[in-house]
């Protein structure tokens, strides 16, 4: 049954949004990539057109080394009557980190996006109160940004390279 559901959602997509990809993971995770202009329209679709009421997480993500989607906002929705999940995700690149916020659709988006922009610094368009809410008000960075050393920068026995970078 759930093959069925899954298939009659992404032809809806395809059909209403034909600029987004889909692509399933190596564990069965459908993935949606849209652009930013479409988001609002997409989650509304899917909320209110195959009952994926609940938002289940909105995070970042940084690659620093794609040129032009260094920056990815990922959306976590789950039809909990079908149990169904999709992860949709959005690239953004570094000059332009402005997407519009989810709160009218998921008002519990308020908090994950203003972690999200405490810790990447991605603007969410139209968001009632974003500001900093878990690091200091006065920090002028966006600590989960990979843009700063992970050791001692003096120290020459341990390297980025052993942690993934």
């Amino acid at each position: 049954m759930e093959d069925t559901a899954i298939q009659d959602i992404i032809s809806s997509i395809d059909a209403k949004f034909p600029n987004c990809s889909i692509t399933t993971d190596i564990y069965g995770m459908t993935n949606i990539i849209c652009e930013r202009e479409s988001i609002i329209d997409l989650v509304g679709h899917l909320k209110n057109d195959f009952g994926f009421g609940f938002l289940t997480d909105l995070c970042g993500a940084h690659y620093p080394l794609i040129e032009n989607q260094e920056f990815q906002v990922v959306y976590h929705l789950h039809n909990l009557y079908k149990n169904i999940r999709l992860r949709l995700k959005v690239n953004l690149a570094t000059t332009d980190l402005a997407i519009p916020t989810m709160v009218n659709l998921f008002p519990a988006a308020n908090w994950m996006e203003r972690e999200t922009f405490d810790f990447y610094g991605i603007q969410f368009e139209g968001h009632p109160d974003l500001r900093r809410i878990l690091n200091m008000d006065d920090m002028d960075y966006h600590p989960l940004r990979k843009e700063y050393a992970l050791e001692d920068e003096t120290r020459s026995d341990k390297k980025d390279s052993f942690f993934g970078r």
